[in-house]
């Protein structure tokens, strides 16, 4: 149902898919106020142990398991990538050169910042000793403790953010294949087409949803005893911290291997990037990391075909020009 109602709002055009994406973020960012006014009510409210109790989400060292952490950190971090996807929307921006960059940045600082208080204050209201009658759908109970009303509204906005979430992804993916497309990574004219009338890649909308569609099915009956839900999202922060990895890997040649000057500054912050992503992808789960390993090799053996064995440029961005 998702997958179909995200790829028929997607093809009627990118403003469409803005004007929705603005009004759920709107509703979902009441909704998150509410949650903190009624979460701080009810902490204040009830008695608790002084300042351990603050601090116990943090470090509590009767059930502290560093393996465990950095388990669920490295899935947990579905949470914050997808930010660099807005770059796939420089075309459609105005001034992208300082749009896109803000625009990227801001979200992952907001991410950020948002996230980290949403799960220390849920901890603060339901601690983690309590066990959940379902995890899955654990920040319903958090929010349903801190004010019952909230648990059916919180609900609501869960399956709402599915709406803003899947719509935002499934435009990215689809402009990021159509930028392979159109530069021969890929078939160029199925990838590279655009619809004349929407101007929006149809064809690798309606390719992205049918792949969404058939992961839906497909993850659930491979997942074994874990949910097809953490698999997909173990497989997602494979390439995603595969690719940060890159990214701070070339930003330490760029700027400090390759820089006549050589500062600290330039040195720390790309190697502290790289090897926190590193631990985060050892972490994922061994399925995922050999079912992420197989479907890299397979984009790995792609590249060398179309490049002769890397000799020729795999694929080339260009960002428009920026405007006076």
């Amino acid at each position: 149902f998702f997958a179909l109602v995200f790829t028929g709002l997607n093809i009627q055009g990118v403003k469409t898919s803005a004007r929705v994406n603005a009004g759920l973020a709107a509703g979902m960012g009441v909704v998150i106020a509410i949650f903190f006014v009624a979460a701080a009510r009810y902490i204040f409210g009830n008695p608790h142990d002084g300042a351990a109790f603050f601090t116990r989400p943090f470090y509590d060292p009767q059930t502290w398991d560093t393996k465990l952490v950095l388990g669920g950190t490295s899935l947990a971090v579905l949470t914050y990538i997808g930010f660099d996807g807005i770059s796939t929307l420089s075309e459609e921006a105005e001034n992208p050169r300082r749009n896109i960059l803000m625009a990227t940045v801001l979200t992952c600082v907001v991410i950020g910042l948002l996230s980290a208080l949403e799960v220390y204050v849920a901890q603060l209201v339901w601690p983690a000793s309590e066990p959940f009658p379902n995890v899955d759908t654990a920040f319903t109970f958090v929010a349903g403790r801190a004010w019952k009303p909230l648990f059916a509204i919180v609900g609501f906005t869960l399956v709402v953010a599915n709406f803003g979430s899947g719509m935002g992804a499934q435009l990215g993916a689809a402009r990021l294949l159509y930028g392979m497309g159109r530069s021969n990574a890929l078939p160029k004219k199925f990838f590279g087409a655009v619809d004349p009338k929407r101007r929006v890649p149809r064809n690798n909308v309606i390719f992205v949803g049918a792949l969404a569609l058939a992961g839906a099915f497909l993850l659930p009956a491979i997942a074994g005893a874990a949910t097809g839900y953490e698999l997909g999202a173990n497989l997602l922060n494979f390439g995603a911290l595969i690719a940060f990895m890159g990214v701070n890997a070339a930003a330490f040649v760029r700027y400090f291997v390759r820089e006549e000057k050589k500062k600290l500054s330039n040195f720390f912050p790309p190697l502290l990037g790289f090897f926190i992503c590193l631990i985060l992808w050892w972490n994922l789960s061994t399925k995922a990391r050999i079912v992420g390993a197989l479907w890299m090799a397979v984009g790995i053996a792609v590249g060398a075909w179309k490049t002769r064995g890397f000799r020729g440029n795999l694929i080339d961005f260009e960002l428009p020009p920026e405007e006076s």
